[in-house]
C-alpha cells in the first residue's frame, strides 16, 4: 500500500462522519441529502455518491460511551468497506475526517490496509486475483510525514507477520524460517545472528534438543538485535519468541481436525518479535532492544523425547516430560535462560503456548502474567487498550508453583489439572530473575474466521501494542 498527501483529485472520496446531520457539511444538494438520510435509516454505513463521473462514500461512523470502542469502530467500518471498493475496481482514495477523533483517518487507513492483506504465493489463474486498492491518500491538515511513516512501518509489520505464520511447514523448515528472518533483518536494519545445532548443544539449550529429536531437521536458535548509536535505556530490552514452525505434539500426537491442521502457526510468538524488531528498525528507535527466537519442529520420529522423560537444563534445573505436547514452554526456558547474560532492564515473551489460554479470552484478547513493576504494564495496558489488542492479566501465585512440582525431578511441564495456563507461567517464571512479562497469545495469533480488519490465517495480535509501547517506552 502507498500512502500519500492528496494530489490525486481522480480518487475516490471517503468522508467520515459521526452525525446525519453532517451531510450538509460536504453537500447542499437536497437529493444527495434525501438518499443519504434513507440510507442510514436502512443501517447503511458506507453510502456511495456519485459526483462528476466519480464514486466517493459517505461512511457514517457510530460514537459509543467509551471513546476506545469509538475507535475502534472505526477500524471494523473500513474493513467492511473493501470488498465495496473491490466491487468498483477502485485503486485510490483519499480520507476525508470530519468527525471530532483527529486520529480517525489514520485509523481507518491502518485497518483498511490490514483488511486489504491477502496470502496468495500459493494461489493460481483467477484464483490469485489482487484486491484493487493500491493507494490512500489524507489531506495534509490531517496528518504529518511522521505518522505516514509509522503508519507504513506498523502495517508493512504486520504484513511480515502475517506472511511468516501463514506459509506452510513444506517452505518453513527451522532452517528456512532463519532465513525469512534474515530477509526481514536486512530490510528492518536489525542484526541477526543463528546458531546451528553445535552451538546450541555448546549452550546446553536442552529443551531445544529435546523437542527438535523426533525430527529430520536441526534445531536453530536466532538472536536478533537493535542497537542504536543512541538508546535510553542502560540495559536492553529482551523480547523472546516461540519459534516451533510445526507442532505435531510429538509423542504425545495431536489430534485432527481442529487441532493439528493449523499447527504451522506454532511459531506466531517468534514472528511478532521479528516484526516488533523490524519497526524499531525502521523508525530507528532509541532503545536497545534483543530478540531471541529458539526454532524448531515437534514431530514423533524414531529418536524423539518422550513423555517421561528427564532434561536438564544449563543452569542444572532438572524436568521431567509428562506430556510432550506442551513443549513450548521447554524451549522458551532456554531462551529465558540465556536472557539472563543481557542482564536485562525487562523480558517479555511471546507464545501461542496453551489452549486454557485460548479458552479464557477466545478470540478477543491475549494472556498476560509476570513479574515487571507495575509501571510497564501500566505503560503496555494503555497501549492495549489504545489500539484494542486487549490482554487479561492472571495471577502468579505460589500455588501455581507447587501444581508443577515432580516427584522425581525439579520440574514437570505440565500440571496435570486445572489453571493450565496459569501453571505454563509459572513453569516460565522459575527461569527468571530479572523483570518478565509473558503474553500467551494463543487464541488471537491465528484466525479461520475472519473479522473485519483481522483476515484469514495469521493475524498479527500485538504489533501494533507494542509499536505503541515502544513509542512511548521509558525505563522505570
Amino acid at each position: 500500500m502507498y500512502f500519500g498527501i492528496h494530489r490525486n483529485q481522480k480518487a475516490s472520496l471517503i468522508y467520515l462522519l459521526h452525525h446525519e446531520d453532517m451531510v450538509t457539511s460536504i453537500t447542499d444538494d437536497k437529493n444527495e441529502i434525501i438518499f443519504v438520510q434513507q440510507q442510514l435509516k436502512n443501517e447503511t454505513t458506507a453510502i456511495p455518491l456519485f459526483r462528476n463521473g466519480s464514486l466517493h462514500f459517505i461512511v457514517y461512523l457510530k460514537e459509543f460511551d467509551e471513546v476506545p470502542d469509538t475507535l475502534e469502530n472505526v477500524r471494523i467500518e473500513a474493513g467492511k468497506l473493501l470488498p465495496v471498493l473491490n466491487k468498483y475496481h477502485i485503486k485510490e482514495i483519499i480520507i476525508r475526517n470530519m468527525i471530532e477523533e483527529s486520529d480517525a483517518a489514520y485509523l481507518f487507513a491502518e485497518a483498511l490496509t490490514l483488511t486489504n492483506y491477502q496470502f496468495l504465493p500459493y494461489k493460481s489463474g483467477k484464483n490469485a486475483r489482487p484486491n484493487s486498492l493500491d493507494t490512500i491518500y489524507f489531506y495534509k491538515d490531517e496528518i504529518t510525514e511522521k505518522l505516514l511513516t509509522q503508519l507504513q512501518i506498523t502495517t508493512q509489520a504486520v504484513y511480515h507477520i502475517r506472511n511468516l505464520v501463514n506459509e506452510p511447514f513444506s517452505h518453513q523448515t527451522p532452517q528456512q524460517f532463519s532465513e525469512q528472518l534474515q530477509q526481514i533483518a536486512r530490510e528492518g536494519r536489525f542484526r541477526i545472528t543463528t546458531w546451528d545445532r553445535k552451538k546450541i548443544e555448546q549452550h546446553k539449550m536442552a529443551g531445544l534438543l529435546a523437542v527438535s529429536s523426533g525430527s529430520q531437521n536441526d534445531p536453530v536458535f536466532n538472536i536478533l538485535e537493535h542497537k542504536p548509536t543512541r538508546y535510553i535505556n542502560k540495559q536492553p530490552l529482551v523480547l523472546v519468541g516461540k519459534g516451533v514452525v510445526y507442532d505435531t505434539g510429538g509423542l504425545s500426537l495431536k489430534p485432527t481436525p481442529n487441532s493439528m491442521d493449523h499447527m504451522k502457526s506454532d511459531m506466531a510468538g517468534a514472528a511478532l518479535v521479528a516484526g516488533i524488531l523490524y519497526v524499531a528498525g525502521m523508525l530507528n528507535l532509541p532503545i536497545h532492544i534483543i530478540g531471541l527466537i529458539p526454532a524448531c519442529d515437534n514431530r514423533p520420529g524414531e529418536n524423539a523425547y518422550a513423555p517421561g522423560d528427564i532434561i536438564t537444563y544449563a543452569d542444572g534445573t532438572t524436568v521431567e516430560v509428562l506430556n510432550t505436547d506442551a513443549e513450548g514452554r521447554l524451549i522458551l526456558a532456554d531462551a529465558l535462560l540465556h536472557a539472563k547474560k543481557y542482564k536485562p532492564e525487562l523480558v517479555i515473551d511471546f507464545a501461542t503456548l496453551t489452549g486454557a489460554a485460548a479458552a479464557i479470552s477466545g478470540a478477543e484478547g491475549m494472556i498476560m502474567m509476570g513479574n515487571a513493576p507495575q509501571g510497564y504494564k501500566e505503560l503496555l495496558y494503555q497501549s492495549s487498550i489504545k489500539h484494542y489488542e486487549r490482554f487479561i492479566e492472571l495471577p502468579l501465585w505460589k500455588e501455581y508453583g507447587d501444581m508443577m512440582k515432580s516427584e522425581i525431578a525439579d520440574l514437570k511441564n505440565i500440571s496435570g489439572g486445572t489453571a493450565g495456563a496459569i501453571t505454563a507461567g509459572k513453569f516460565l517464571e522459575h527461569f527468571t530473575d530479572f523483570p518478565w512479562l509473558h503474553f500467551d497469545i494463543a487464541g488471537v495469533a491465528y484466525t479461520t474466521s475472519p473479522k473485519h480488519y483481522k483476515t484469514f490465517g495469521g493475524t498479527g495480535f500485538g504489533l501494533r501494542m507494542m509499536a505503541d509501547f515502544l513509542l512511548h517506552y521509558k525505563s522505570l
